[in-house]
């Protein structure tokens, strides 16, 4: 039985002022101007998963603009951390929730927040990856390597054996590289991006968990989901459990890790200039989302919110409006935003 799991429960400070605690990057339309991102991850799987199947993982103040975004999903389907605690507490708790739903469940774990232009590409690459998993070898973790198209710093890699067919067996994962070794990835040939997305079968990621991550024993022995003290006891219990990635406790680990290449138009849109590969400019290069008139003006990034913003012989700046923060720069420094984010916040 496919199923999907959307990891919702990311602060997503690195779009601030927009995003913020509150209301975090997956709740907002950054690529979209009718829908959030977490909407577009959702409306992406029914392509091949039925509603009843996906299943979305966040904490529980976010709970409410879950149910706001994804008006269709089940209650049940919503899988409630007490607290953030990395990826490998959450995916194991996950895991121990919807195999008490899908015994046979082959899961699809995807973050909620990446941009993906060729959505039948992508459920193809997820299809594939499926019936590997569910069919070929059921103790195969598959990960989506993205074929870089670029010299990328700001993602981790993939390190994947002499490819024989559509599944590669993984020869390492690499941590984020300087500029150099981004260059040397790149030509090899033999090295993906880390996407962060993973499909395997429910039991098996219970078999590596139990082997790898210390507290599984903690969550293992949580009352039923239909139970009345789950809720008390999970709140009890989550916040001791360490808190580690997946790669870190099972990834890097397991030997039976796989990745099929995806070339479908991916980025985790983790920066303000990644927008910039994803929205239209104007016939003068800029980019423009809210009420904006731009007059002379080329080359500049304007994000807006209620007021009217009017842009005059401008050229080359960028500007962040928000109810409460009005941020203004050079274009060049719009990377900048997130580091000042601490400072501001503190004054």
């Amino acid at each position: 039985m496919f199923c999907a799991l959307i990891m919702a429960g990311g602060k997503g400070t690195r779009f601030w002022p927009k995003s913020t605690e509150k209301l975090p990057k997956q709740f907002l339309k950054l690529i979209d101007n009718e829908k959030t991102m977490i909407q577009l991850t959702y409306d992406r799987l029914l392509k091949i998963i039925p509603k009843e199947r996906i299943f979305v993982v966040t904490c529980e103040k976010y709970k409410e603009l879950v149910k706001e975004n994804l008006n269709e999903i089940p209650d049940k389907n919503i899988i409630i951390e007490p607290e953030g605690r990395n990826t490998a507490p959450c995916i194991l708790l996950s895991a121990l929730y919807i195999k008490q739903i899908y015994e046979d469940a082959t899961i699809a774990v995807l973050p909620s927040d990446h941009a993906i232009k060729n959505t039948d590409g992508f459920c193809d690459i997820l299809n594939s990856a499926y019936e590997y998993v569910k069919n070929e070898n059921k103790k195969a973790i598959v990960t989506i390597g993205i074929t870089p198209n670029r010299p990328e710093t700001g993602y981790g890699y993939i390190k994947f054996e002499k490819q024989t067919g559509k599944v590669i067996k993984v020869d390492r994962f690499v941590e984020k590289p300087d500029i150099e070794k981004a260059k040397e990835y790149l030509n090899s040939g033999t090295y993906l991006w880390n996407a962060g997305m993973f499909i395997f079968d429910v039991n098996n990621i219970l078999n590596e968990l139990e082997e790898n991550y210390l507290d599984y024993s903690k969550l293992k022995n949580l009352p039923k989901i239909s139970d009345k003290n789950y809720i008390e006891e999970l709140k009890n219990i989550y916040p001791k459990c360490e808190a580690i990635s997946i790669d870190y406790a099972v990834m890097e680990k397991s030997k039976n890790i796989y990745v099929v290449p995806g070339n479908f138009g991916w980025d985790d849109i983790g920066s303000w200039n990644a927008l910039e590969r994803y929205i239209q400019k104007d016939e003068n290069g800029n980019i423009l989302n809210g009420n904006v008139k731009a007059c002379d003006s080329k080359n500049n990034v304007i994000y807006g919110d209620n007021k009217k913003i009017l842009l005059i012989d401008a050229e080359d700046l960028f500007c962040i409006d928000t109810d409460d923060v009005l941020v203004i720069g050079k274009k060049e420094s719009i990377s900048k935003v997130h580091s000042f984010r601490e400072k501001y916040m503190n004054n």
